[in-house]
């Protein structure tokens, strides 16, 4: 009588372990996921400072030639 229920325990237990163990490799993909994106994101700002870099030397030289044609900023 007790190799049913033992059985069946085994099997049960053995479907929770399939179970964790595709979890566990589902969650392993997600952080590799959310790693990749922190590292696009930071990316990202770098681009976002270069840029804003790059308009600040422009504001500076649109700056000077409006002094220079003596051009009144609107």
């Amino acid at each position: 009588m007790s190799d049913g229920p033992d059985n069946l325990i085994l099997v049960y237990l053995r479907r929770i372990d399939e179970k964790v163990d595709r979890l566990t490799s589902v969650v392993g993909d997600l952080g590799r996921r959310v790693t990749s994106l922190e590292t696009k994101v930071t990316l990202l700002h770098g681009d976002f400072a270069s840029q804003s870099e790059r308009i600040d030397r422009i504001d500076l030289r649109l700056g000077r030639i409006e002094r220079r044609l003596d051009i009144a900023p609107a």
